[in-house]
């Protein structure tokens, strides 16, 4: 009796183990617990390079994103129609912006956020917009991609998910995006978990 127990609990612990390394492995150490997040993890993985596309801002300037090279990028994805998601998201933008020292603004890290509804974020809805999160337009600036071949390509390759819906909205997930001074994205952040985004900057642009 006492054997059959003894193999039993050893058979067990086999499972467990098994179990366990299958479940390390599919989620990326015991990081990924969900499917969005070991997505994630693969995206950063890969530091796909920034597309080259022409952005016009709320000044009615234009400029290739080459323009930030030697600077880290603080990025996220918008449109100025939503009243959900895209408010707190902008908001969060806001708090890590003025978390930061100013000596890094501009200098070393550029925030910038991207319309992904260029038909109605115009430079003057873009310039309305931003006043409501404190952006100055220079350190913080929100544009617009008006090429639809670009702006697909971009939100193809940093993998933002953005679904027209029937009442003229869209369905998107949303993020804070990191692209270092080479222009490859480094890193995909959690927009709700404002202090780790701050820590992540500094920790960079104090190295």
């Amino acid at each position: 009796m006492i054997m059959k127990n003894r193999q039993t609990l050893i058979s067990l612990s086999i499972v467990v183990v098994l179990l366990s390394s299958i479940y390390y492995i599919g989620t990326d150490g015991f990081t990924a617990y969900t499917a969005e997040t070991s997505r994630t993890n693969q995206l950063v993985n890969s530091q796909p390079e920034f597309p080259e596309v022409v952005l016009e801002d709320s000044l009615n300037r234009e400029y290739n994103f080459s323009q930030f090279e030697g600077q880290y990028v603080f990025i996220t994805f918008f449109y100025s129609a939503c009243s959900t998601v895209c408010i707190q998201l902008e908001e969060n933008m806001g708090e890590v912006y003025e978390a930061l020292p100013e000596e890094f603004l501009g200098e070393d890290v550029t925030f910038l956020s991207i319309s992904f509804d260029p038909e109605r974020d115009t430079p003057e809805v873009l310039n309305s917009y931003q006043q409501y999160f404190g952006s100055d337009g220079e350190t913080w600036r929100m544009a617009r991609i008006n090429d639809d071949q670009e702006l697909n390509n971009l939100l193809d390759t940093f993998e933002v998910v953005v679904i027209p819906t029937d009442d003229g909205h869209f369905t998107h997930n949303s993020a804070f995006y990191v692209v270092n001074p080479d222009g490859h994205l480094t890193a995909v952040l959690d927009y709700q978990d404002i202090d780790s985004a701050v820590d992540y900057l500094l920790e960079e642009l104090e190295d």
